[in-house]
């Protein structure tokens, strides 16, 4: 009888400090922590972009891991072509950046992948769904697919983008910002 009132109390322990953890905690963020949040922050606010938006590519284009190089090439946190980022590189006119830079730096990835975002808001006229898709398939064929009529450029039609990597991806960056937003009230 002893023995089941102590696992009694130790269950009841438990439970106790489990909510009291999880209460005056925001328990969710270790599930989707965000990393780099002042470089994210600081970027985001020069360049008007919403913040959670690129921790959610970030997330989802390395996981927050530096130094990564793509089969394709593409370089850092941000997985930016490296195409993509010599054109990006000289529009933005950031000093002392190098592709060697940008793939091992995280603040140099970031900058240069904000800007990039920006550049694709402004083409995109802010819409930010269009925005990810070319992000990840490349401005030329977002613009192509909305010309034709074979997406619209809206998350209740993302089903309709003709690419399925670029379809995936959509999905996951989506998620993740909302994931973000749901769980940090403020960055």
């Amino acid at each position: 009888m002893k023995y089941l009132r102590k696992k009694r109390v130790l269950l009841l322990l438990f439970i106790g400090f489990t909510a009291i953890l999880f209460l005056s905690t925001n328990w969710m963020s270790w599930f989707y922590p965000i990393y780099y949040k002042d470089e994210i922050r600081k970027h985001s606010q020069t360049y008007n972009i919403d913040p959670f938006l690129v921790a959610a590519i970030i997330r989802v284009e390395t996981n927050y891991k530096t130094g990564r190089e793509s089969k394709k090439g593409a370089l850092g946190l941000m997985q930016l072509m490296p195409d993509t980022a010599n054109w990006a590189l000289e529009k933005a006119k950031l000093p002392d950046v190098s592709l060697e830079r940008l793939k091992q730096e995280p603040s140099a990835n970031i900058e240069l992948g904000t800007w990039y975002l920006r550049s694709l808001s402004r083409q995109f006229d802010g819409n930010r769904i269009a925005v990810i898709a070319a992000y990840n398939a490349g401005p030329g064929n977002v613009q192509r697919w909305l010309k034709q009529g074979a997406w619209d450029g809206t998350e209740e039609a993302v089903k309709s983008i003709p690419i399925g990597e670029t379809r995936h991806y959509v999905q996951r960056v989506i998620y993740y910002y909302e994931q973000y937003t749901e769980i940090y009230s403020h960055f």
